[in-house]
């Protein structure tokens, strides 16, 4: 059962890898074994040193996926890096928050370009090289506004229902040439695009009462279900949209 679940010798490119969910799933897969990429605009070192401190292996890219031809770059620097890739999680991302009403394009087109396109990119170019080894597993980060459609945030809410079928679509004409394409649905977790819902005591006491488990997640809630999918143990797990929300789907 262990070696189900085991890690090593995979290499594994985590987008948004500096603070919060990406840097809780990067030190989860390291500690299954896996070789970290971590891949992002700031500072990574907290995160080279949770990994290193274990005994794990990092390495990092800056790069801005809203630039055109970021994904391309991305993967192409990992392969350097490394010369494979086995487990892609796509989990940068960014959130605007507006009144539809007042929505600007460029607000919108932002949104899209790091949530969508370049997601969409990433699983292209990264899917190439796993399918050209007949193996390999993305892992794209959804929402709990895949399902729902949230207040405020019209192109995050787009986005993330776009992850959603995208990882389904991918996951038809993949599965069967021994890739395996999922997401993972994070509940209200505690980051930094939460930080004003946490800040509005109104808004944060009405979520936590509608959470089941009482409480909002953290980075470390990611760490089983990213190692699950990315591991042996969801070999027969396709197209799927995993959530870790406390309960809150159920409510």
């Amino acid at each position: 059962m262990e070696s189900l679940f085991s890690l090593k010798g995979k290499v594994a490119l985590i987008t948004g890898a500096s603070r919060g969910l990406g840097q809780g799933m990067a030190v989860g897969l390291a500690e299954a074994g896996a070789t970290v990429v971590g891949a992002g605009m700031s500072d990574m070192t907290a995160t080279r040193n949770k990994i290193e401190t274990i005994g794990g292996t990092f390495h990092e890219v800056k790069i801005d996926l809203s630039q055109d031809q970021a994904p391309q770059k991305l993967v192409s620097e990992a392969l350097s890096l490394t010369n494979k890739i086995d487990i892609l999680v796509n989990n940068a991302g960014i959130i605007r928050r507006e009144n539809a009403e007042n929505f600007s394009d460029d607000d919108w087109y932002e949104v899209i370009k790091v949530n969508q396109h370049a997601v969409f990119q990433l699983c292209r170019e990264a899917g190439r090289h796993m399918l050209e080894n007949g193996s390999g597993k993305i892992i794209n980060v959804a929402s709990m506004l895949s399902f729902q459609g949230g207040l405020r945030v019209p192109a995050y809410t787009a986005s993330k229902h776009a992850v959603a079928g995208l990882t389904k679509s991918l996951a038809n004409e993949w599965s069967s040439r021994g890739v395996n394409v999922n997401a993972i649905a994070p509940g209200y977790m505690e980051t930094d695009n939460t930080a004003q819902l946490r800040a509005n005591s109104e808004r944060n006491e009405y979520i936590t009462s509608r959470i089941p488990q009482g409480r909002w997640g953290t980075p470390e809630d990611l760490k089983g279900a990213v190692v699950f999918l990315a591991s042996d143990a969801s070999n027969y797990v396709n197209g799927h949209i995993l959530c870790v929300d406390g309960g809150w789907m159920s409510s």
